[in-house]
């Protein structure tokens, strides 16, 4: 009896794992959910969706995402959801929405229906910001992204649940996506069914201007998919597609192994959508300004984005913090690990910039010591620690532009870099030259190889990582660095590495760059001033001159020491400071006041560059070496 009830458990054991095993799969069933997108109408910023959910009679509550992964925040943009209809076994549903939870729809299942079917709106954007719920269509080009269009229902995790997916574009209109495309058929592009999980994590990228580019063929292919709002815009160069395949060689070097069974970058040249990199398993969705492929300065401003969110496939994607690896879009996350997600992903996505001959190193220099002199001028280091910053990282992503050195903004990006550059250069000098922060990596994010996955981590996994490849303290390193309330940033990874801060009246090449290409005066490190190309002042820092003068955010300086404020008019003024004794007057236009300003300012024109200190190796450009073979 036991053996025939074993055999019996076997078989049905046996079942259970095939049936799991073909949903794994993407085998088609009654139960996956069918999604019909319909973006014929993207170019006036109108997306419709029908949705087919199985379901049993009785009371059936529905989930529209909420906490989007990567986004690091509830940002799913539920107020551009419209057109909300429920039908099932032929009824129209009475819905409710929950009056706490704003995400959850309830409703009551008739007796004998076995699926509810949903009709849905998505109202695009047309404002530039919000990570993926700001703009995103234009009249040439849109980016669907599938939470915009879906509700599902109650899960263990997102895993579980299997989608249908297909989408109709406008006419002519091509596209890429991670996605496996099962068929075409009269407009209609019909996807392999995948889990939810993996249909949010792959956005499709589609244009009337569009562009695809292989940078690795074989196994675990990698291309670039480029959509433009013209054709022009297009134009990659030779340079920049044989930076792109050095950065492939680079990132696999560098990891030792792939978390993707292929990789789409998703690459939108508009100057019409928001503006942003998110990173998904095997692609990024990464927008950047029209011209920025045929135009040096834009690219040098823009490039950095593809490492950054390229990196991400193995860190944030498939090594990622517990309290970001969350099981439903619907359960907050916790942020207190971003320094790694986020800090270390803009360390390695700067390097491998360099790396791959996307920046060269001089432009990685340029663009450290900006990062450097930024933290290194922000009094908000006195209240805020860096950790908290980590925390509140879903109120920072919205702070405005105003007061930032004083409130901190999402520092754990740039203040990340210079920590992890911090420890490069330190387990350099451990161990003599024979390991680096590369070791850490293929220890932590490396072989095997996988197709898509998340392998969560703690801090305490950090720090055992780290003493793998250089037995340390690095508990207490890391947190001496997370709790500061110094008032310098951390520079000693920038000292160690045989480079110094510093500053003279010489514009360096980044600077001019961000000054022409964002309509900017950068005046952060004389004055404490930074200002557009019309006066209107975007911050002040305090302790610097023009705080001191009572100059604040929003006013617009419209003249300088007597004469009509331009940029060179207020360069000259600060120029000049250096050898005078008579303050700066500035004329200002606070919201209709007009009231004259005195900055009691002498040390002339102030930019930040890197110097390099002749006693010490040169870490920093052993770091930005390649290391590909």
């Amino acid at each position: 009896m036991k053996k025939r009830l074993a055999l019996l458990l076997s078989a049905l054991a046996l079942t259970l794992a095939l049936g799991a095993d073909a949903l794994a799969q993407g085998g088609r069933g009654s139960q996956a959910v069918r999604l019909a997108v319909d973006a014929t109408d993207a170019p006036r910023k109108l997306f419709r969706a029908t949705e087919v959910i199985p379901a049993q009679p009785g009371p059936l509550t529905l989930y529209y995402p909420e906490w989007i992964p990567g986004e690091h925040g509830p940002t799913g943009p539920i107020i551009n959801l419209s057109g909300l209809k429920f039908t099932a076994g032929g009824k129209t549903l009475q819905w409710r929405r929950d009056p706490v939870d704003m995400y959850a729809f309830h409703m009551d299942v008739p007796p004998g229906a076995t699926a509810v079917e949903a009709d849905i709106e998505f109202l695009a954007p047309t404002f530039a910001g919000g990570f993926s719920a700001g703009s995103s269509t234009t009249a040439h080009l849109a980016i669907v992204t599938w939470n915009w269009v879906l509700l599902y229902p109650s899960v263990t995790h997102t895993d579980d649940i299997t989608f249908d997916a297909s989408l109709r574009l406008p006419p002519g209109w091509k596209f890429g996506t991670a996605l496996r495309v099962e068929k075409e058929s009269k407009g209609e592009i019909t996807f392999a069914p995948v889990s939810l999980t993996n249909l949010v994590d792959s956005p499709v990228l589609a244009g009337e201007y569009f562009r695809a580019i292989p940078l690795k063929t074989g196994e675990r292919p990698v291309e670039i998919d480029l959509a433009a709002d013209s054709p022009a815009a297009l134009g990659a160069t030779p340079k920049f597609i044989n930076s792109m395949r050095n950065l492939v060689r680079e990132a696999e070097s560098l990891a030792g192994a792939e978390h993707y069974e292929h990789y789409n970058f998703l690459f939108t040249l508009s100057d019409r959508v928001a503006h942003f990199g998110l990173e998904h398993h095997q692609s990024n969705d990464s927008r950047v300004g029209e011209r920025s492929l045929i135009d040096e300065q834009l690219g040098r401003l823009a490039l950095s984005v593809l490492p950054h969110e390229y990196f991400h496939s193995w860190n944030g994607k498939f090594r990622r913090p517990a309290g970001l690896a969350t099981s439903d879009y619907q359960k907050p996350m916790q942020g207190e690990l971003l320094w790694v997600y986020e800090g270390l992903t803009e360390y390695y996505g700067d390097v491998m910039t360099a790396r791959s001959g996307l920046w060269t190193p001089d432009e990685y220099h340029d663009h450290l010591a900006q990062v450097a002199a930024g933290l290194d001028h922000r009094p908000g280091r006195l209240w805020r620690p860096l950790i908290d910053t980590t925390v509140a990282a879903q109120l920072l992503y919205n702070a405005p532009g105003e007061w930032d050195a004083e409130r901190r903004d999402v520092d754990f990006y740039d203040e990340g870099e210079l920590i992890w550059l911090d420890a490069d250069t330190l387990i350099r000098q451990l161990t003599n030259g024979q390991r680096s922060l590369d070791d850490f990596v293929k220890r932590f994010h490396g072989a095997p190889s996988t197709s898509p996955m998340v392998k969560p981590y703690t801090f305490d996994d950090v720090v055992n990582t780290l003493n793998e490849v250089a037995p340390n303290d690095w508990r207490t390193f890391l947190n001496q660095r997370l709790w500061s309330n110094d008032f310098h940033a951390p520079l000693a990874g920038l000292e160690r590495g045989g480079w110094r801060l510093a500053y003279d009246n010489v514009r360096s090449e980044r600077i001019q760059d961000m000054e022409d290409a964002r309509d900017r005066v950068e005046m952060g490190y004389s004055l404490g001033l930074r200002l557009d190309t019309k006066g209107l002042i975007a911050d002040v820092i305090p302790g610097m001159p023009a705080f001191a003068a009572r100059l604040g955010p929003g006013m617009t300086v419209v003249a300088v020491d007597g004469k009509a404020y331009s940029p060179g008019v207020l360069r000259d003024a600060v120029a000049a400071s250096k050898t005078s004794k008579a303050p700066i007057n500035l004329l200002v236009n606070n919201e209709g006041a007009l009231q004259n300003y005195s900055l009691d300012y002498h040390g002339g024109e102030q930019y930040a560059h890197l110097l390099r200190d002749n006693s010490k190796p040169d870490l920093l450009d052993q770091i930005i070496a390649p290391v590909a073979k």
